[in-house]
């Protein structure tokens, strides 16, 4: 549903044709909308409303992407393009807005890790316009798990190397686009980081 900000009145609805474990919104830039459903073992559904088409009729415009196995991960600071994981963990592809046309991908072997014991983590971001940040995971030996922070130029398509990020777990920083993170801090507050600081 839309909303209309100031009243709560109801501008449009739509069905969305799927159900879900939960759902993700990322604001774009243009004022459009990205939603992020998971479907559990059944995949994702990611789709876009554009809140400027509301009509008077009611409706508003809709897309959805063709894929039921990339998880909307992030949007770059300018909206000019998002970043998705495979719904598996083998590969993160960077795509164009609006249409999703995928730029490049880099499947796990891209950062020198072996695919068939390491994993990319649902989770990540962009650090920078030009930097986007990838969350790798897997178990050692001894069973621990363990999970590695990874930088991408996103301008080149070039992985690059890992970045040092104090947090307990793989899911725990959060990138702001602007050089800086967060992650939790002592009592569970957050707290806010840069490579600079870090």
């Amino acid at each position: 549903m839309v909303h209309d900000a100031d009243s709560g009145v109801v501008l449009a609805r739509r069905e969305l044709g799927t159900v879900g474990h939960g759902g993700g919104h990322h604001v774009h830039p243009d004022g459009s909308v990205y939603l992020d459903i998971g479907e559990g073992q059944d995949g994702v559904v990611v789709l876009r409303g554009t809140a400027g088409a509301v009509g008077g009729d009611g409706t508003a415009a809709f897309t959805t992407y063709p894929w039921h196995d990339r998880c909307l991960i992030g949007l770059a600071p300018s909206g000019r393009q998002f970043m998705t994981v495979d719904h598996g963990q083998a590969d993160v592809s960077f795509h164009r807005h609006p249409d999703g046309e995928v730029l490049f991908t880099l499947p796990v072997e891209s950062f020198g890790y072996d695919p068939e014991e390491t994993f990319l983590e649902w989770s990540g971001g962009y650090l920078t316009e030009d930097t986007a940040v990838v969350t790798l995971g897997g178990e050692s030996e001894d069973e621990e798990e363990w999970f590695r922070h990874h930088l991408v130029d996103v301008r080149t398509g070039t992985p690059g190397g890992a970045i040092t990020v104090d947090a307990t777990g793989p899911y725990e920083m959060v990138p702001l686009g602007d050089g800086s993170w967060l992650t939790d801090g002592p009592g569970g507050h957050p707290v806010r980081r840069s490579r600079a600081r870090s």
